[in-house]
C-alpha cells in the first residue's frame, strides 16, 4: 500500500464532478451501506461509461514504485472521500482489508484485476485465506466492498500503460490491515498507515 507524503492541497475540478457528487450525496441519504453501494455502483457506472465523467489527467500519472493514490474530493458535508488510484504495470497490493469500512470501486481507465479473498481459517496469530477467481475489470465496472467479507488484492492487469481506479469510502482510510504472507498458506496481519501521494480536493 501506499505509504508517501502528502503535498499541499490544491484545487480541482474535473468534467462530471458536479454529478458524481450528487449521486454519492442521494446515494449517502439511503443510510444502509448495502442500499449506498448498489446505488452508487449503479451511477458511477453510467457516469464512466457514459464519457461524463474525465477525472484529471494527473491520476494517468504512475508513480514508480507503489500505486498512487490522489484525492479528488472530500465532502465537508458527509465526510466521504473519492480517491484516484493509478497503477502501472506491475503494480498492485498485499491481501486488504478496508478497515471495517464499506467501499464502492470503480475501473474508468485501463484494465485492473480483483481476486477476492475469503478468510477460512484462524491460526493463533496466522490467517489463511482461499482466493476467489480473478476478476478483470475495465472501464465502468464496478464492484463494492462490505466487511467483514472485504479482504482482496488489486493489481495491474498486465499489458502497457496504466489503470485507474475511482475509490469512494464514506470517511477518509488513513490505515487499513494487511495479510502479509508468513509460509506454508499463513498470512500475518500487519496495520499499515496509508497516506495520499497528492490532495487535489
Amino acid at each position: 500500500m501506499s505509504c508517501q507524503a502528502s503535498p499541499a492541497p490544491s484545487s480541482c475540478d474535473f468534467p462530471g464532478r458536479a454529478e458524481l457528487v450528487a449521486a454519492i450525496d442521494a446515494a449517502i441519504a439511503l443510510q444502509e451501506p448495502e442500499a449506498i453501494g448498489a446505488a452508487l455502483a449503479a451511477s458511477l457506472e453510467r457516469l464512466i461509461r457514459s464519457g461524463r465523467l474525465q477525472p484529471p489527467a494527473v491520476v494517468l500519472e504512475p508513480a514508480t514504485d507503489h500505486y498512487a493514490r490522489r484525492l479528488l474530493y472530500r465532502s465537508a458535508e458527509h465526510g466521504y472521500v473519492v480517491i484516484a488510484m493509478t497503477w502501472a504495470p506491475g503494480q498492485g497490493t498485499p491481501i486488504h482489508d478496508h478497515d471495517g469500512m464499506w467501499g464502492v470501486e470503480g475501473v474508468c481507465h485501463g484494465r485492473i484485476e480483483v481476486i477476492p479473498q475469503r478468510v477460512v481459517a484462524r491460526e493463533h496469530d496466522g490467517w489463511r485465506f482461499q482466493s476467489g477467481p480473478v476478476l478483470c475489470a475495465g472501464p465502468g465496472e464496478c464492484a463494492c466492498v462490505f466487511p467483514p467479507a472485504d479482504h482482496h488484492v488489486i493489481r495491474h492487469a498486465g499489458g502497457e500503460g496504466v489503470a485507474v481506479s475511482l475509490h469512494i469510502y464514506p470517511h477518509e482510510m488513513t490505515a487499513c490491515g494487511v495479510y502479509l504472507d508468513a509460509g506454508d498458506g499463513l498470512h500475518r496481519l500487519q496495520r499499515r498507515h496509508l497516506q495520499l501521494d497528492a490532495e487535489l480536493a
